[in-house]
This record gives C-alpha cells, sequence and structure tokens, in this order.
C-alpha cells in the first residue's frame, strides 16, 4: 500500500521561500503523477502544481512563475519549490496520487492516495 508524506511546511515571512517534499512507502514515485494540493482556512481544497510520469509539469494560474514542481528520482521525492510567497499562500499543503501508473498529463481529479499535509504559514 501506497503511504504519502508532506514535509517542509514552516513560517516564512512574505517574499520568502519553501520547498515541500512528498515521499513515499510502499511504491516508487517514479511509476505515477503526482499532485500538489492546498487548503487554507475557511476555503475549499484545491490544485496547485502537479507532474507526470515524463515530467509533464502544470500550475495553475496563482502561482506560476512562484511555484516549481519537480522529481529526484534517487530519493524518490516529489518536491514543490515556493518562491516569492505571500500571505495568500497560507495553507495546509497536501501531496496525491490516483496511481494510474504511466501517464503523461497529470491532473487535480480522481486522487485515492493523499498525504496527511503540511501547514505553510506566510506572515511577518
Amino acid at each position: 500500500q501506497v503511504q504519502l508524506a508532506e514535509s517542509g511546511g514552516g513560517l516564512v515571512p512574505p517574499g520568502g521561500s519553501l520547498t515541500l517534499s512528498c515521499t513515499a512507502s510502499g511504491s516508487t514515485l517514479d511509476y505515477y503523477g503526482i499532485s500538489w494540493f492546498r487548503q487554507a482556512p475557511g476555503k475549499e481544497r484545491e490544485g496547485v502544481s502537479c507532474i507526470s510520469t515524463i515530467g509533464n509539469t502544470y500550475t495553475v494560474d496563482s502561482v506560476k512563475g512562484r511555484f516549481t514542481v519537480f522529481r529526484d528520482s534517487a530519493k524518490n521525492t516529489v518536491y514543490l519549490q515556493m518562491n516569492s510567497l505571500k500571505p495568500e499562500d497560507t495553507a495546509v499543503y497536501y501531496c496525491a496520487t490516483d496511481l494510474v501508473p504511466g501517464t503523461a498529463y497529470c491532473s487535480y481529479v480522481g486522487m485515492n492516495h493523499w498525504g496527511k499535509g503540511t501547514l505553510v504559514t506566510v506572515s511577518s
């Protein structure tokens, strides 16, 4: 059984940077698309960025140019590099997968395995 775990959250001032990690036990992340979501207080969860098995990436407009998703296969980890953070980026961030192997594209629907999330707080 695949278990995902996020790490790397914390408190950062506006304009700062954080890198979140998504690691897996029970499987190799290279086989699957991995998607990052976030849920801010009082708001619905939203997809932020994702990466397919062949490295295609997609990022929502609100974070485009600031957030980058990438893999490190040797570490079986998917990262979300977040730069120029804004207070509105404050949220719990989750990684997830639909466990469909070998897809050229990724999306924010059909996720069936989720991590527990890591809190990112952007505040001075």
